[in-house]
């Protein structure tokens, strides 16, 4: 039977970027299902007792950029640690993500996932812009009506429910995969994520 997993992230999350195309490649590997769900961390923050990065003590914030520059030169993918457009808010990129999803499917949302990320951590461009959002729509190939379709009342309120379903599963950043109510913070958990899904099942009797 194939496992599926919950991914929670927020478009702007670095780290997310850091494991999006390793997290994408051990779920084709495993034959897992993905369900994409961004969410509002800013609604996460305050149920879990996390802050915002702009609120955090100076030698987090120092020591997260020392840690952004070890994963890029180890992982060989391209950050910019300090980007053109950032912060920046991902509340409209997070529901085109949401709208692919729901009518081209999660292999499509993923893809998107990844020209998003890469859009703010390695292209110096602003998810906050329409326009910007049209034009990596168009180059992931997809339908141009998804942009609008994404400030849909149904859209909106698939957001809410991602953002509830990350704080009752306990979720506290970003990225974060849910596999059968365990929660593997950080794409440098990737390891035991990849570790899980290939288990075998166990079995009753004999």
């Amino acid at each position: 039977m194939s496992r599926s997993i919950d991914y929670y992230f927020s478009p702007p999350s670095p780290w997310t970027y850091l494991g999006h195309a390793r997290f994408a490649s051990i779920v084709e590997a495993s034959g897992a299902s993905v369900k994409v769900k961004p969410v509002d961390f800013g609604a996460v923050f305050p149920a879990s007792g996390g802050l915002p990065l702009g609120k955090r003590a100076p030698q987090r914030q120092a020591y997260r950029l020392v840690e952004l520059e070890r994963f890029s030169r180890h992982l060989g993918i391209p950050l910019n640690t300090k980007p053109k457009f950032f912060p920046v808010s991902g509340d409209d990129a997070a529901k085109l993500i949401i709208a692919v999803d729901l009518h081209d499917g999660a292999g499509a949302s993923m893809q998107l996932c990844g020209r998003i990320f890469a859009a703010v951590w390695a292209d110096e461009r602003n998810i906050a812009d329409p326009k910007v959002l049209a034009q990596l729509v168009e180059e992931s190939g997809l339908d141009a009506k998804r942009l609008e379709q994404s400030h849909s009342q149904a859209v909106q309120e698939r957001y809410e429910e991602y953002t509830q379903q990350a704080i009752d599963a306990k979720v506290f950043g970003a990225p974060s995969y849910v596999i059968d109510g365990e929660i593997f913070w950080g794409q440098d958990r990737l390891d035991f994520v990849e570790r899980t899904l290939n288990k075998q099942p166990s079995h009753q009797g004999a």
